[in-house]
C-alpha cells in the first residue's frame, strides 16, 4: 500500500496535475506537497517550474526559499526582498497545507498511515495569441480531489468528500479570486521570468539513448533521457516507417531535463530481423531526428551494466535513469492574503 502511494506522488506531479499545461507557449506552475509518514521526504515542500525548468525551492527541512537557476538570483533587481518575502509566505503556506492534509484525512477517516496532499496552481500564456489560462487543482493520495474548471469558473469535486469544499468555495467566490490572481499577477511574473531566463529557456539538449530489456522474452524499451525542452516525440520505426503506438509520456529528471521511453514486443520477430527496427527521437527546435538502429548486441539487461548507446554531443550532464519527483520550483505570483481557500 505504501509503495502504491509513493508512486502516486510521481504520477500526480508529472501527470495528472500537469495535464493541459504543456500546450501553452509559456507556463509557470507551483506545486505544494504535504505528506505524513513518507520516508526520506519532507513533510512539506513547494516546487515550481517555468516552461519545464526548475527555478525555485522551499521545503520544511531547510525552511528557506532558494533559487535553482543561476539567473533566478537576478529577480532581486526587481524585488530586493524577493527571497525573504517568499520564505515568509512559504512558511505560512506550510501551516495552511498541513492543516488541509489533516482535514482531508479526517474526511476519508484515514488519520493514520502514509498520506499525500497536493495542490497545483499556475498559469499559461501564449505569447503569440495572448491567450491566458489558469490551473488550480488538488489531489489526495494520488487521486484528484477538487479542481477549478477555468472555462466555466466552477469547482469540480472528484470525490464526495470534496463536496463540502466545493459548496464553501462557491459561497465565498474563490473562483473569481483565483482567476484574478492567475490572469494578472501570475502572468505578470511569468513574463518577467521569461525575460530573465531567456537564454536558458531557449537552450536545447539532446538525450542519451539506451536500449533496455528485462529478460530475453520481455519487450525492448528505447529510453531517451537528459533532453530539454519537454516538447519532444519518440517512436519505433520499421524499415523507416513509423509504427503506430500509444502516446509517449514525458517525465522530469531531477536536474531540469526530461526523459521518455517506448517499448516494442519483438518476441515473434527473428533476431536477424531486429536490425530493421530503429528508435526515432524528435526534439522541438532541432532540425534532424536522432535515429538509433536496434542492435541486439547493444541491448542492456538487468545483468549488464548500463552504458549509453548514443551520446549526443550537446549533452552536458549524465542524468540518472530514474523517475523522480521534481524537487525544485517557484511560487512567483502573489497569493490571496486571506485563507478563504481553507477546506
Amino acid at each position: 500500500m505504501q509503495d502504491h502511494r509513493i508512486c502516486s506522488v510521481v504520477i500526480i506531479l508529472t501527470g495528472i496535475l500537469v495535464t493541459g499545461v504543456t500546450s501553452m507557449t509559456h507556463t509557470l506552475s507551483a506545486f505544494y506537497t504535504s505528506s505524513s509518514q513518507v520516508p526520506n521526504f519532507p513533510e512539506f515542500m513547494i516546487v515550481g517550474i517555468l516552461n519545464g525548468l526548475p527555478t525555485y525551492q522551499y521545503d520544511s527541512k531547510t525552511r528557506k526559499a532558494v533559487p535553482k537557476q543561476e539567473w533566478m538570483n537576478r529577480v532581486t533587481q526587481v524585488d530586493p526582498h524577493f527571497w525573504e518575502w517568499n520564505t515568509q509566505r512559504d512558511m505560512a503556506d506550510e501551516q495552511v497545507e498541513r492543516g488541509h492534509l489533516d482535514i482531508v484525512k479526517q474526511r476519508f477517516n484515514q488519520s493514520e498511515g502514509l498520506h499525500i496532499w497536493q495542490r497545483m496552481a499556475g498559469c499559461g500564456w501564449d505569447d503569440v495569441t495572448g491567450e491566458v489560462r489558469g490551473y488550480f487543482q488538488f489531489a489526495f493520495d494520488g487521486e484528484d480531489f477538487i479542481s477549478l474548471d477555468w472555462d466555466t469558473q466552477t469547482w469540480v469535486a472528484a470525490k464526495s468528500q470534496a463536496f463540502a469544499t466545493k459548496l464553501k468555495w462557491q459561497r465565498i467566490g474563490l473562483a473569481v479570486q483565483v482567476k484574478d490572481q492567475m490572469t494578472y499577477v501570475c502572468v505578470e511574473n511569468l513574463k518577467r521570468l521569461v525575460q530573465l531566463g531567456e537564454e536558458a529557456l531557449k537552450k536545447t539538449e539532446l538525450p542519451l539513448v539506451w536500449f533496455l530489456q528485462k529478460s530475453s522474452s520481455s519487450p525492448v524499451t528505447c529510453l531517451a533521457t537528459g533532453f530539454y525542452p519537454d516538447k519532444a516525440m519518440m517512436y519505433w520505426a520499421k524499415d523507416g516507417e513509423e509504427l503506430e503506438e500509444d502516446p509517449v509520456e514525458i517525465l522530469p529528471n531531477n536536474d531540469g531535463t526530461f526523459q521518455c521511453s517506448v517499448s516494442l514486443d519483438l518476441s515473434s520477430v527473428p533476431t536477424e530481423d531486429w536490425g530493421r527496427y530503429s528508435c526515432v527521437f524528435q526534439l522541438s527546435g532541432v532540425k534532424d531526428d536522432l535515429i538509433t538502429k536496434l542492435d541486439p548486441r547493444l541491448i542492456r539487461t538487468n545483468e549488464k551494466k548500463l552504458t549509453p548507446v548514443i551520446v549526443a554531443v550537446s549533452v552536458s550532464l549524465v542524468v540518472a535513469v530514474v523517475v523522480v519527483v521534481v524537487v525544485a520550483g517557484v511560487v512567483l505570483y502573489r497569493k490571496c492574503k486571506n485563507n478563504n481557500n481553507v477546506l
